[in-house]
């Protein structure tokens, strides 16, 4: 199958000047994997409590980039950030490849990457001593997104260049064993301007009852039943967006009933009505983003623990959107837009307390952070931009 498609959403506007941005600070040559010791404050180190219980020191924060272009980095970033927002690099940990989205199992003890490639993979991390634990093929082109079941027994990965999905078993140590299932997205036919598949996403719904994955390719979203015994997926549902949209990340509202999906194509968002028991997904009508008629491509799409607001990343207009989540869920009401300042905002995160938000810029090679103010969501920059090569992912723990 061709991967045109692939090299567009890697490459899409170009890389250009991402080779100025610096590299994290590592203490001397990056060592093998395993070798750096956990200092205090450093990653896979929990911060100490505060009397109300709340973590007051440092806290771990892993940056995802690619290493097989001009100006990536090395492996997976090592860094630190307080509870201001200022972020501190600690290191690389290397032997990982274009590490381009991260997760963290259930039990905070595992990192997992995809590796996004030609011959896709995913790897795992202990975090403990920081060593790599093994990759597996996710049987894939260019895995771009990985989530852990709630369950902590199955890594989920989506392969945006064949346009399928993945599962992996996670054993008792954290490790991935052979892929247990591998489910391609053959029909629908491809949406306008697409030559194939493109999954882009596969998210476990709030109740763990199902499993979604999102295809920008066929503008459809694909609702499974996981077998927790075997692994193995089973299609029960499909949602169509309007042709071209180009589906990209879906967010769920805390309550469970409705979702949000930002369209990477045709730079919209919609709200979707969500049903527990069948799975099935109903795609509302196609809303703005705030960013005027100019390219945009809409990249990943938050919600509050609360489910009073929600937040857009805009990688053409660079910026971040703000919606209040209203009627339960039901709607979103466009509020406005805050310059990001970076190029290019690849992926969004919230802090586990939700009091930042994190913003990795994919063209300028910086992390972004902003405090949220939980009383009307107002975003304020933090902190200068951390630089950090090519930097796609920002996962705080």
């Amino acid at each position: 199958m061709s991967t045109g498609g692939w090299s567009r959403r890697r490459f899409v506007g170009a890389l250009a000047g991402t080779a100025a941005g610096a590299s994290l600070p590592a203490c001397g040559n990056d060592p093998p994997p395993g070798a750096e010791a956990s200092a205090p404050g450093s990653p896979g180190t929990a911060a100490a409590p505060s009397a109300t219980g709340r973590p007051t020191g440092p806290r771990p924060l892993y940056l995802g980039t690619y290493t097989s272009v001009e100006g990536g980095g090395k492996g997976v970033g090592l860094a630190t950030c307080d509870a201001g927002g200022r972020i501190t690099g600690t290191g690389t940990l290397t032997g990982v490849s274009d590490p381009s989205y991260l997760a963290v199992h259930p039990d905070g003890r595992t990192l997992y990457a995809v590796n996004e490639r030609e011959d896709g993979a995913v790897t795992a991390v202990r975090l403990a001593d920081r060593k790599v634990l093994g990759s597996r093929s996710t049987g894939g082109a260019s895995p771009c997104h990985l989530s852990v079941h709630p369950g902590g027994r199955w890594l989920l990965s989506a392969n945006y260049g064949s346009g399928s999905v993945t599962v992996h078993p996670i054993d008792a140590s954290g490790a991935l064993g052979e892929r247990t299932d591998l489910v391609t997205h053959s029909s629908p036919s491809p949406g306008p301007g697409q030559e194939g598949p493109h999954a882009h996403q596969v998210v476990t719904s709030p109740d763990g009852g199902h499993v979604l994955a999102v295809d920008l390719g066929t503008d459809t979203v694909y609702t499974y039943r996981l077998d927790e015994k075997s692994g193995r997926l089973t299609e029960v549902a499909r949602a169509r967006t309007h042709p071209g949209a180009g589906p990209r990340h879906l967010t769920f509202h805390p309550k469970g009933r409705h979702a949000y999906l930002a369209n990477e194509v045709d730079n919209t968002v919609a709200v979707c009505a969500y049903d527990p028991g069948t799975g099935r997904l109903t795609v509302g009508e196609a809303q703005s983003t705030g960013t005027g008629s100019g390219t945009n491509y809409p990249a990943q799409i938050l919600v509050t623990s609360n489910g009073a607001y929600a937040y857009l990343a805009n990688r053409g207009h660079n910026s971040l959107t703000r919606y209040a989540v209203e009627a339960d869920g039901a709607r979103l009401r466009l509020l406005d837009t805050v310059p990001v300042s970076g190029d290019f905002p690849r992926q969004i995160a919230f802090s586990p307390d939700g009091s930042l938000l994190f913003a990795a810029n994919q063209k300028s090679s910086t992390v972004s952070v902003f405090r949220v103010n939980a009383r009307d969501g107002e975003l304020r920059l933090a902190s200068e931009p951390f630089s950090s090569p090519v930097a796609v992912c920002a996962l705080p723990l």
